[in-house]
């Protein structure tokens, strides 16, 4: 639905992972875009549901989780119309946010029939160049795990990786350290074809939970496939002393993939937060993204 008449919405949601097949659309499995489609071709009333086309900001892999994830859609004014329709014409006016949170209300509704573990927060009117994908200054993910000998939660299992060997939580953060600013990350992700793995890793910090996991804060301007739970694997290889931190270095460095350290589980991963810039840089910022990352020499 692009053409010139549209309006564009942006989405704000979030969904437990476990029982997904990850973000993207799939035949025949269960995707977190396709319950939301298939909930807003209900709701839209439209006669051909492929015609509703979700952009997503941060597309999670099967069995990662989402409290901050962003997609934007375009619509016509009658559709969101008949969206926003208001049950009692005596109701006043609605300011904005109201608007946004009851056009959420409405999506979640109908959403949570196939899939209760999907929650929209917000939807709400934004201007053309906003893109959820290309438009985003930065991404920040959660990882939560524990090490052998510390105490397990049964309640948050399902959102808490297990590494089978004690960790030390200082050597986990100095290698995290080690890995931080403009790099090439190939040795730890796999980069599209025609695409470079060079990424600005802005924060990689780690704080014991309340419930005694460790728990990662990793942000980045982009990230690209696996990557995410690469450098949480290869920074619990360090603090288990199964590599040393010089190694580390050389593995980063030498921009190869390697069996040295293993990709950790999906379910401990969670996409926190999406960044955007002011509405006048919108534009700006998408039309950077797109140009190609220039290798670093």
């Amino acid at each position: 639905m692009h053409h010139s008449a549209s309006v564009r919405l942006r989405l704000d949601l979030s969904y437990d992972g476990t029982d997904f097949s990850g973000w993207a659309a799939q035949p025949g499995l269960r995707t977190v875009q396709g319950s939301l489609e298939g909930a807003l071709a209900m709701l839209l009333r439209v006669d051909d549901p492929a015609s509703v086309r979700l952009t997503v900001g941060g597309r999670t892999d099967a069995g990662v989780h989402a409290r901050g994830q962003v997609a934007h859609l375009d619509v016509t004014p009658a559709q969101l119309e008949k969206w926003t329709a208001r049950r009692r014409p005596e109701e006043p006016a609605w300011e904005a946010p109201e608007l946004a949170r009851l056009r959420a209300r409405k999506l979640t509704g109908i959403v949570s029939r196939g899939a209760p573990d999907v929650v929209v927060h917000s939807a709400h009117v934004v201007p053309a160049a906003f893109d959820a994908r290309f438009s985003a200054l930065r991404r920040r993910y959660e990882y939560r795990l524990i090490g052998a000998g510390m105490r397990k939660d049964p309640l948050v299992a399902r959102y808490t990786a297990e590494v089978p060997r004690p960790l030390d939580f200082d050597a986990v953060q100095r290698a995290s350290d080690e890995l931080l600013g403009l790099n090439d990350f190939t040795t730890f992700c796999k980069a599209r074809e025609g695409a470079t793995a060079v990424r600005d890793l802005l924060r990689f910090e780690w704080r014991r939970a309340e419930d005694g996991a460790y728990a990662a804060r990793i942000e980045a301007d982009a990230f690209c496939h696996s990557m995410v739970r690469a450098l949480i694997g290869a920074v619990v290889a360090v603090g288990s002393g199964r590599i040393d931190h010089e190694e580390l270095v050389a593995l980063r460095d030498a921009r190869a993939r390697t069996s040295r350290f293993t990709v950790m589980p999906a379910h401990g991963l969670s996409l926190e937060e999406i960044a955007y810039p002011p509405n006048d840089a919108l534009e700006a910022r998408a039309a950077a993204t797109r140009a190609r990352r220039s290798a670093i020499d």
